[in-house]
Protein backbone atom coordinates (compact mmCIF):
# COMPACT_ATOMS: atom_id res chain seq x y z
CA UNK A 1 0.00 0.00 0.00
CA UNK A 2 2.44 2.25 0.52
CA UNK A 3 4.29 1.97 -2.90
CA UNK A 4 0.62 2.57 -4.35
CA UNK A 5 0.23 5.49 -2.03
CA UNK A 6 3.76 7.20 -3.45
CA UNK A 7 3.02 5.88 -7.23
CA UNK A 8 -0.93 7.35 -6.91
CA UNK A 9 0.97 10.58 -5.36
CA UNK A 10 3.47 11.38 -7.75
CA UNK A 11 1.44 10.08 -11.02
CA UNK A 12 -1.99 9.47 -10.25
CA UNK A 13 -4.43 6.78 -10.82
CA UNK A 14 -3.73 6.02 -14.33
CA UNK A 15 0.47 6.71 -13.19
CA UNK A 16 0.92 2.66 -11.92
CA UNK A 17 0.36 -0.76 -12.87
CA UNK A 18 0.05 -4.01 -10.74
CA UNK A 19 3.46 -4.63 -12.43
CA UNK A 20 5.00 -1.49 -11.10
CA UNK A 21 3.93 -2.09 -7.44
CA UNK A 22 5.39 -6.01 -7.99
CA UNK A 23 8.60 -4.34 -8.76
CA UNK A 24 8.74 -1.25 -6.64
CA UNK A 25 8.18 -4.04 -3.42
CA UNK A 26 10.02 -6.90 -4.87
CA UNK A 27 7.33 -9.79 -5.47
CA UNK A 28 5.47 -10.74 -8.22
CA UNK A 29 2.66 -9.20 -9.95
CA UNK A 30 0.01 -12.29 -9.14
CA UNK A 31 0.94 -11.03 -5.02
CA UNK A 32 -0.11 -7.76 -5.25
CA UNK A 33 -3.61 -9.35 -7.04
CA UNK A 34 -3.44 -11.91 -4.02
CA UNK A 35 -4.47 -9.57 -1.84
CA UNK A 36 -6.12 -6.26 -4.32
CA UNK A 37 -7.88 -8.30 -6.93
CA UNK A 38 -8.57 -5.37 -9.02
CA UNK A 39 -6.63 -1.79 -9.11
CA UNK A 40 -9.66 -0.03 -8.18
CA UNK A 41 -10.10 -2.21 -5.16
CA UNK A 42 -6.12 -0.92 -4.37
CA UNK A 43 -6.48 3.01 -4.65
CA UNK A 44 -9.80 2.93 -2.66
CA UNK A 45 -8.15 1.05 -0.16
CA UNK A 46 -4.85 3.89 -0.21
CA UNK A 47 -7.20 6.39 -0.46
CA UNK A 48 -8.86 5.15 2.75
CA UNK A 49 -5.95 4.67 5.00
CA UNK A 50 -4.42 7.77 3.32
CA UNK A 51 -7.85 10.23 4.87
CA UNK A 52 -7.52 7.73 8.35
CA UNK A 53 -4.03 8.77 8.90
CA UNK A 54 -3.82 12.56 7.65
CA UNK A 55 -7.48 13.29 9.91
CA UNK A 56 -5.88 11.37 12.66
CA UNK A 57 -2.62 13.42 12.41
CA UNK A 58 -4.51 16.81 12.36
CA UNK A 59 -6.69 15.75 15.64
CA UNK A 60 -3.72 15.16 17.61
CA UNK A 61 -2.30 18.44 16.39
CA UNK A 62 -5.54 19.88 17.58
CA UNK A 63 -4.99 18.26 20.63
CA UNK A 64 -1.44 18.99 21.09
CA UNK A 65 -3.15 22.80 21.49
CA UNK A 66 -2.84 23.71 17.59
CA UNK A 67 -5.82 25.37 15.87
CA UNK A 68 -7.42 23.69 13.24
CA UNK A 69 -6.10 25.78 10.49
CA UNK A 70 -2.63 25.51 11.69
CA UNK A 71 -3.11 21.54 12.07
CA UNK A 72 -4.35 21.35 8.85
CA UNK A 73 -1.60 23.52 7.02
CA UNK A 74 0.73 20.85 8.93
CA UNK A 75 -0.26 17.76 7.94
CA UNK A 76 -0.30 19.12 4.38
CA UNK A 77 3.51 20.31 5.27
CA UNK A 78 4.19 16.91 6.26
CA UNK A 79 3.29 15.35 2.80
CA UNK A 80 6.42 17.96 1.50
CA UNK A 81 8.65 17.32 3.74
CA UNK A 82 8.23 13.60 4.02
CA UNK A 83 8.82 12.85 -0.42
CA UNK A 84 7.52 16.33 -1.86
CA UNK A 85 4.23 14.40 -3.10
CA UNK A 86 0.89 16.20 -3.38
CA UNK A 87 -2.02 15.18 -0.60
CA UNK A 88 -3.23 11.83 -2.24
CA UNK A 89 -6.67 12.33 -2.03
CA UNK A 90 -6.32 16.00 -3.94
CA UNK A 91 -4.48 14.19 -6.91
CA UNK A 92 -7.95 11.73 -7.65
CA UNK A 93 -9.74 14.41 -6.66
CA UNK A 94 -8.45 16.37 -9.74
CA UNK A 95 -9.15 13.06 -11.91
CA UNK A 96 -12.81 12.58 -10.31
CA UNK A 97 -14.28 12.19 -13.39
CA UNK A 98 -12.50 9.73 -14.91
CA UNK A 99 -12.11 7.49 -11.75
CA UNK A 100 -13.95 4.19 -10.80
CA UNK A 101 -17.05 5.18 -8.54
CA UNK A 102 -15.47 3.33 -5.53
CA UNK A 103 -11.90 5.60 -5.55
CA UNK A 104 -13.89 8.87 -6.33
CA UNK A 105 -16.17 8.09 -3.64
CA UNK A 106 -13.23 7.71 -1.05
CA UNK A 107 -11.33 10.91 -2.41
CA UNK A 108 -15.00 12.69 -1.71
CA UNK A 109 -14.84 11.42 1.61
CA UNK A 110 -11.38 12.92 2.47
CA UNK A 111 -12.92 16.19 1.80
CA UNK A 112 -16.09 16.13 3.24
CA UNK A 113 -14.50 14.09 6.69
CA UNK A 114 -11.99 17.23 6.05
CA UNK A 115 -15.03 19.75 6.34
CA UNK A 116 -17.26 18.30 8.49
CA UNK A 117 -13.59 18.08 11.16
CA UNK A 118 -12.76 21.99 10.19
CA UNK A 119 -16.81 22.61 11.19
CA UNK A 120 -16.33 20.44 14.39
CA UNK A 121 -13.45 23.06 15.35
CA UNK A 122 -15.10 26.17 14.89
CA UNK A 123 -14.53 27.00 11.23
CA UNK A 124 -17.51 27.96 9.51
CA UNK A 125 -18.38 25.98 5.68
CA UNK A 126 -17.14 28.83 4.01
CA UNK A 127 -13.84 29.12 5.60
CA UNK A 128 -13.57 25.63 6.31
CA UNK A 129 -13.60 25.38 1.81
CA UNK A 130 -11.10 28.54 1.66
CA UNK A 131 -8.43 26.87 3.84
CA UNK A 132 -8.78 23.58 1.88
CA UNK A 133 -8.50 24.97 -1.54
CA UNK A 134 -5.92 27.14 -0.10
CA UNK A 135 -3.71 24.21 0.97
CA UNK A 136 -4.85 21.84 -1.93
CA UNK A 137 -3.60 25.04 -4.14
CA UNK A 138 -0.78 25.82 -2.92
CA UNK A 139 0.70 22.20 -2.71
CA UNK A 140 -0.13 21.86 -6.04
CA UNK A 141 2.08 25.06 -7.06
CA UNK A 142 4.80 24.44 -4.70
CA UNK A 143 5.78 20.99 -6.42
CA UNK A 144 4.83 22.16 -10.42
CA UNK A 145 7.62 25.04 -8.75
CA UNK A 146 9.64 22.53 -7.12
CA UNK A 147 9.93 25.49 -4.01
CA UNK A 148 8.75 24.33 -0.94
CA UNK A 149 8.88 27.86 -0.07
CA UNK A 150 6.14 28.40 -2.49
CA UNK A 151 3.80 26.52 0.10
CA UNK A 152 4.90 28.60 3.06
CA UNK A 153 4.21 32.09 0.83
CA UNK A 154 0.98 30.64 -0.36
CA UNK A 155 -0.46 29.73 2.80
CA UNK A 156 0.54 33.10 4.17
CA UNK A 157 -2.55 34.59 3.70
CA UNK A 158 -4.37 31.58 6.23
CA UNK A 159 -1.75 32.48 8.88
CA UNK A 160 -3.08 36.16 8.48
CA UNK A 161 -6.46 35.50 8.71
CA UNK A 162 -7.30 32.89 11.63
CA UNK A 163 -10.69 31.77 12.09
Amino acid sequence: MDAAEARIRSGGYMGFSFRDLAADVGVKSASVHYHFPTKEVLAAAVARRYRERFLAEVDRDIAAGGDVVAAWKAGFLRAIQSDGGMCLCGVLGAAAGILPHVVRSEAREFFEAGLAQMRANGLSSVRALQVLAVLEGAILIAIALNSPAAFEDATGVLDAARG
